[in-house]
């Protein structure tokens, strides 16, 4: 168990449980504590990642640009094991790295583009409680993206806030996959970022 999870992890067993085990190894070297605490309900675990891996089939949305905004929520939400593990897939699926890497900082990063800051904005903006995406903001990438494009970006933004959330309700944080592979350290958040 991390010494934050709240709920004490259970052996993963079973048929699906091995090849689980067989699939995680092989994505990311190991088999992450965060599956021994999700197995305490197999159901629970196998749906959300049964959302993940459709949600990895849409198609729509430039792959980079879904990265970057699962990476912004997860960032503004403050998980820092799906910041950690969005780092090291946008390695694992050779998108940019040095922006996977600035993320935390996208509003002062001159990585980014206006379209990607965009992106990244709305992104944090329905992470926001009150929801704080605007007219303004859905006009524009609307006009960037198109429909359906705008409809998987808030589809991924969305399954990203209910991961983000549940892993930090759960005590689930970062182990550091992006270092194990030997990616740069990501960059520290702005500190005078507008909330």
């Amino acid at each position: 168990m991390t010494d934050s999870a709240r709920v004490p992890t259970t052996p993963i067993t079973g048929v699906y449980g091995g090849l689980l085990k067989m699939v995680m190894k092989k994505m990311v070297g190991g088999v992450p504590e965060s599956a021994g605490v999700m197995w305490n309900n197999p159901r629970v675990f196998k749906d959300m990642m049964g959302i993940g891996r459709k949600a990895e089939k849409w198609s729509e949305l430039d792959p980079g640009l879904g990265s970057l905004a699962g990476m912004a929520a997860a960032a503004e939400i403050g998980c820092s094991a799906c910041l950690d593990l969005g780092y090291f897939l946008a390695h694992d699926k050779g998108l940019d790295e040095a922006k996977a890497r600035e993320v935390p900082r996208w509003r002062t990063s001159e990585a980014f583009t206006p379209l990607e800051r965009r992106v990244t904005e709305y992104a944090v903006a329905m992470c926001r409680l009150p929801v704080g995406v605007t007219d303004e903001m859905s006009a524009a990438l609307l006009a960037d993206l198109g429909a359906p494009a705008l409809l998987e970006l808030t589809a991924r933004v969305g399954f990203m806030n209910m991961s983000a959330r549940s892993n930090i309700a759960l005590g689930i944080r970062s182990q550091e996959f992006a270092a194990a592979c030997g990616l740069e350290p990501r960059a520290s958040p702005d500190a005078a970022a507008p909330a």
